[in-house]
């Protein structure tokens, strides 16, 4: 699984209390990491909507607890990664 890094990004207020609530779902760090990558893989919405289906599915096969007991989670993320558009 591709390592995650915390990065400080600062807000106006609104968006800051938006993310608030966002927060209370456990929710705001994914919404700001995909919104992140939308942003930097360009405005090409197949691209972006792609790329963030195969993180969604990255997300869920470490989520998944009888992959992971098997020891292949690791190795399924990795070969979702290599079809990323780039």
């Amino acid at each position: 699984m591709e390592k995650l890094i915390p990065y400080t990004v600062y807000l106006p207020q609104s968006y800051y209390d938006y993310m608030k609530t966002q927060a209370k779902g456990r929710k705001a760090s994914s919404f700001v990491r995909e919104a992140l990558i939308a942003k930097i893989n360009g405005l090409d919405l197949y691209k972006s909507g792609y790329n963030q289906g195969l993180s969604d599915a990255v997300r869920a096969i470490d989520d998944c607890k009888e992959i992971n007991f098997i020891n292949l989670g690791d190795f399924l993320a990795q070969l979702i990664f290599k079809l990323e558009k780039e």
